[in-house]
Formats: structure tokens, C-alpha cells, sequence
């Protein structure tokens, strides 16, 4: 009977061997079944020692292998026979894909947290020793991950040598190495001591910084946050500052991108009063750069830098809305897209009266931008609008381009408007709405596109809930009549999904005077589709529906399409009648 339970398991072992990738994929995916199969004692003794010798299989396999062995340490035994694991994770920690690299970091990361003081400075620290002596690059960009987990709990020789061992690895001969040093060096600044911080790893940084490779330049930006945090001492933030502006001119495009993006970060981390004479500067530079990707970064940034120089308007309004103006007839369409969607975010740092008189042509001409995409951006905006500039300003100014772009012939931007319609509403009130967007927002309803026509029924619920029953009846209605008898089929299904709509928020006695008949004459319509949209749209409104008006309209409505001459309205017909009964 053992036998017999342990046979699936000896399968699965075999098939760690199999020649088919497939096989040994799944069976590496059931590698915890066979350890526990096995118990601790012979997966220590016998699973372990095998899967070192698998190391050089495929990638997909070898990932499978590094994720599941984070989950081994029950079942070797717990925590003190940890060790055991970590040859086979320290094999797979220097293979060549990244994936399976960082894979089998992630596990040791599980080792070392469940390790104690003295089993981590004994095996843990040996191994990160092994990898970083050994001859393939790979291993010594693993280790570059691998330090900053055991180094606040080993000894002050042992940090003092992972220093050292940090800083080879800055300069060691492969840039892809170098690369590792620096995506990392600023989490490992954070765990080493202030004055180590300054004495070794700042020299470290300034290499990176200054490297050959833009790739590794790159990366070391992203430290600059990190040390100007760490930075105590004002001479020390004045170094970090010369080392930002030297890589916001670098030659390389994109380390200034990378300037870009962390700009905001190490502004907070400085303070804005240290970067207004040439950091500043240098970002209003980055916004005018001659590639359109790091114009396109430092846009994305533009609300958040003036949020950061509140305290200082004049910088703001004299040295930012001048290239905000010249960015909104940018060359790039990615920069003018950018742009829309940050523009009045800038609002409450120089206050209304300055957006109008600076930013509302540039707001106009992004309103009307031939890219549909920076339009769509722009249009996102709007529900913001009215609490910036006021509702006169809206009505005089934005409204005629609003009105434009209800007419755009790409539809997704005649989307974007209709949804922005109801709170467009509520901020004008009744007789604006009626003078400027009523006549729109029915137009709507007859759209070729079943999109627009489905959101424009939608907002005439959002409408009624605004401005009331009453202007309903006299606004809506008609028009809702009025689709019935189109020429158009799809405007006439319009008439269906209005009624439905509408049910939610009309009294009982205006829907059954005014919509009921609607529903019951499209049943006469010579369009199958629309006889059988009829039986749906008893059924969807059957909670609606009074037994007196059942009774009265419904059935006999119903029954009489349970003798069309189409299979499909009689099917429809048939199963409403049993719905709505």
C-alpha cells in the first residue's frame, strides 16, 4: 500500500530527469508534493543534492526551481537546517537570465529574514563572499542585492568589508555590473552609517555619476534623492545639487529624462529654497530640451515643482507660464498631451486671475488641438474647470469650443463630452444648459454611433435628477417621441432604451401616460429587432409596471407579438408573458 502512494511521487522525481521541457516543468511546479513525500531528512540528504545538479537547465524551469525553494525551509527541517538551501539558490542567483537572478533573491531574502544573528554571519555572509569572487559577472550583480539584506545584522568588520566589496563593484571592468551598483547604492546609502555614507559612498556615487556608460549614469540619477535625503551637513547638499545640474546637461538624452522624472523628489529633498537659483533654472531648461521624451517628463512634473515654489509666485509666474504658453504649440504631440493633462493643476499656485490671463488661451488651444488624443486629455479636465475660472468665464470663453468639440468627428471625443454633460449641467444651472447644451445633449441621441447614442441616454436619467420632472416633460420627452418616428431603425431602438432609462427617475403617473405608449407602439414597428427589444423592455421595466397597467397594456400587447410571423418575437413575447404575469 506505501508503495503504491509513493509510485505518483517517484513519477514526478523521474520526470525532474525527463528530456521533455514540459515534463520537467511540471514536475518542478510540484516540488514541494515530493519534499513532503520525501520528509525532511532525504529531501536534505537526497532532493537537495539533486536539484544541484539541475541548475543548468532551462530558464522556465530553473525560475520554477528559485520561487519554489523560498518555500522549503519546513521542509528540510525549519530554520536551522537553512544552510542546505542555500547552494542550490546561490547557483541560481549567478545564472545569466535576470528573471531567475532576482527569482533566487527574493528567496534568499525569505532565508536570511528567518535566519538568526550567528547562522546569517556564518553561511549567509560566505556565500555573498562566494558569489562575489567568482569569475562570471553574473554573480556580482546578484550581490549588489544581496548586501543590503545582511548588512545591518553583521559584524562592523564584516560592514566594513561589504564596503569595500560595494565599492569594487562600482568600478568593477563590466558596465552591467556597474548598473547593478547603481540601481542599488541608494537603498544600501540608507542602511550604512552617516559618516561611512560620506567618507566611502559618496566617492562611490560620483563615479557612477561621471561613468562612461549613459546606462549606468542613468541609474545613479535615482541615487540623487536618496544621498540629498541622507545629506545633513549644507555642504553636502550643495555637492549634490552640482552633481544634479552637471547630469541635467548631460549629453545623453536620457539621463536628462531620468533628471526629469526625479526632479520633484530631490527638490523636496534639498528644499526648494536651495534649488531656486540653479536647479530651477536648469528644469525650465529640461523643458525646453531638444528631445521631445525629456520635454515630455519635465511637463508631467511642471504642477508638482510650482506646488513645491509656492512660497515663491514670482519664480512661478514669470520664469513657468511663459514656457507653459510656448509648450502648448509644442512640435510633439506627446508633450501637448502631457501638458493637458497638468495644466490647471498650476491654478492654485498662481490663483485665478493669473490662469485666465495666462493659461486660458493656452487651455483653449489644447481644446481644439488636432490630436484627438490631447483633446481627450484636455476634455478630462473640465470637471475641474468651473471651481478655477468661474462660471461666467466658462459660459463666455470655453463654452463655444465645448459646443466645437460635441460635433468632432472622432467619436471618442464626442464621448468625452457627453460625459462631462451632467456636471456641466449642474454648474450652469437651467436657462444656461437650455441656451447652450440642450438641443446637443438630444441631438446625441440620434448619433451614428451606438456608443454615443447609449451615453446620451444615459444622461438624460443624470438630467432629470438635476433639473427636475417638470423640465423632463417638457425637454426630454418630446424628444424621445420624436426618435420613435425616425426613418432611422437604431434611433427608433433608441426610443426603448430612453424608456428605460428614464423609469428610474419619472413619477409612476408621467411614465405610464407619457413612455408606456411608447413601449406598446413599438410593437407595430416593421423591424423584427426593435418587436422583440419591446418584449425586453416589458421585462427590464416589469418592477415598474402596476398589475392595473399589465393588465390593461402589457398583456394584451405581448400577446398579441406571440402571433408574429417572427420565430424570434415570439420567442421574446412568450417569455415576457410569463415574466410580467
Amino acid at each position: 500500500m506505501a508503495e503504491d502512494n509513493l509510485y505518483p511521487i517517484a513519477v514526478l522525481i523521474d520526470d525532474l530527469k525527463n528530456e521533455d521541457i514540459q515534463n520537467r516543468l511540471n514536475s518542478m511546479r510540484e516540488l514541494q508534493t515530493i519534499a513532503e513525500a520525501l520528509g525532511p531528512e532525504r529531501t536534505r540528504n537526497e532532493l537537495i543534492p539533486f536539484l544541484n545538479e539541475t541548475i543548468d537547465d532551462e530558464d522556465e524551469v530553473l525560475l520554477v526551481l528559485a520561487e519554489s525553494l523560498g518555500n522549503f525551509i519546513e521542509l528540510v527541517g525549519g530554520v536551522e537546517h537553512i544552510p542546505c538551501l542555500l547552494t542550490p539558490l546561490e547557483q541560481l542567483a549567478a545564472v545569466e537570465e535576470p528573471t531567475v537572478r532576482d527569482m533566487a533573491i527574493k528567496s534568499l531574502a525569505k532565508m536570511a529574514d528567518a535566519m538568526s544573528d550567528d547562522v546569517l554571519r556564518e553561511y549567509f555572509v560566505q556565500m555573498i563572499q562566494n558569489l562575489f569572487h567568482r569569475d562570471w559577472f553574473t554573480s556580482r550583480i546578484a550581490v549588489c542585492s544581496l548586501f543590503g539584506i545582511a548588512y545591518p545584522r553583521v559584524t562592523a568588520a564584516t560592514k566594513s568589508e561589504f564596503r569595500g566589496m560595494f565599492g569594487r563593484l562600482c568600478r568593477d571592468d563590466t558596465p552591467m555590473v556597474r548598473r547593478a551598483a547603481a540601481s542599488t547604492l541608494g537603498d544600501f546609502a540608507t542602511l550604512v552609517e552617516p559618516e561611512h555614507v560620506k567618507e566611502e559612498l559618496m566617492p562611490m556615487f560620483k563615479d557612477l555619476q561621471a561613468d562612461e556608460q549613459d546606462s549606468v549614469r542613468l541609474l545613479a540619477v535615482k541615487n540623487l534623492v536618496a544621498f540629498a535625503e541622507l545629506a545633513n551637513e549644507e555642504e553636502e547638499k550643495k555637492e549634490i545639487l552640482k552633481i544634479a545640474l552637471d547630469l541635467a546637461r548631460d549629453r545623453s538624452w536620457r539621463v536628462r529624462w531620468s533628471v526629469a522624472d526625479n526632479i520633484v523628489g530631490l527638490i523636496k529633498a534639498v528644499g526648494a529654497e536651495s534649488c531656486t537659483e540653479e536647479l530651477v533654472p536648469a528644469y525650465l531648461e529640461l523643458l525646453k530640451d531638444e528631445e521631445a521624451e525629456v520635454r515630455t517628463a519635465a511637463v508631467f512634473k511642471v504642477t508638482e515643482v510650482a506646488a513645491l515654489l509656492k512660497d515663491y509666485p514670482d519664480i512661478v509666474k514669470e520664469k513657468f507660464l511663459p514656457e507653459i504658453q510656448v509648450l502648448a504649440t509644442d512640435s510633439c504631440d506627446h508633450v501637448r498631451s502631457a501638458l493637458a493633462t497638468v495644466i490647471l493643476g498650476l491654478s492654485p499656485v498662481i490663483g485665478k486671475d493669473d490662469t485666465v490671463e495666462a493659461l486660458l488661451d493656452s487651455y483653449l488651444r489644447l481644446l481644439k488641438d488636432e490630436v484627438p488624443e490631447v483633446r481627450l486629455k484636455i476634455i478630462s479636465t473640465l470637471d475641474s474647470l468651473e471651481n478655477v475660472i468661474g462660471i461666467e468665464m466658462l459660459v463666455h470663453s470655453l463654452m463655444p469650443s465645448i459646443v466645437d468639440l460635441s460635433n468632432d468627428r472622432n467619436w471618442r471625443i464626442r464621448l468625452a463630452i457627453i460625459e462631462y454633460v451632467p456636471l456641466l449641467a449642474e454648474q450652469l444651472g437651467v436657462a444656461l444648459f437650455e441656451n447652450q447644451l440642450a438641443s446637443l445633449s438630444m441631438d446625441w441621441l440620434g448619433d451614428d454611433v451606438f456608443s454615443i447614442r447609449q451615453a446620451a441616454t444615459e444622461n438624460l436619467k443624470k438630467l432629470t435628477s438635476t433639473f427636475g420632472e417638470e423640465w423632463a416633460r417638457q425637454n426630454i420627452i418630446p424628444k424621445v417621441v420624436e426618435l420613435q418616428n425616425s426613418t432611422n431603425y437604431l434611433c427608433r431602438m433608441q426610443t426603448l432604451r430612453a424608456v428605460e432609462a428614464l423609469s428610474d427617475v419619472l413619477s409612476d403617473d408621467l411614465f405610464v401616460s407619457d413612455l408606456v405608449p411608447l413601449v406598446v407602439n413599438a410593437a407595430k414597428d416593421p423591424v423584427p429587432n426593435i418587436r422583440f427589444n419591446v418584449a425586453k423592455c416589458f421585462e427590464n421595466l416589469k418592477e415598474k409596471l402596476s398589475p392595473a397597467i399589465v393588465q390593461n397594456d402589457v398583456l394584451p400587447c405581448l400577446k398579441g407579438m406571440a402571433g408574429d410571423n417572427d420565430d424570434d418575437v415570439v420567442y421574446y413575447a412568450q417569455r415576457a408573458v410569463d415574466t410580467v404575469s
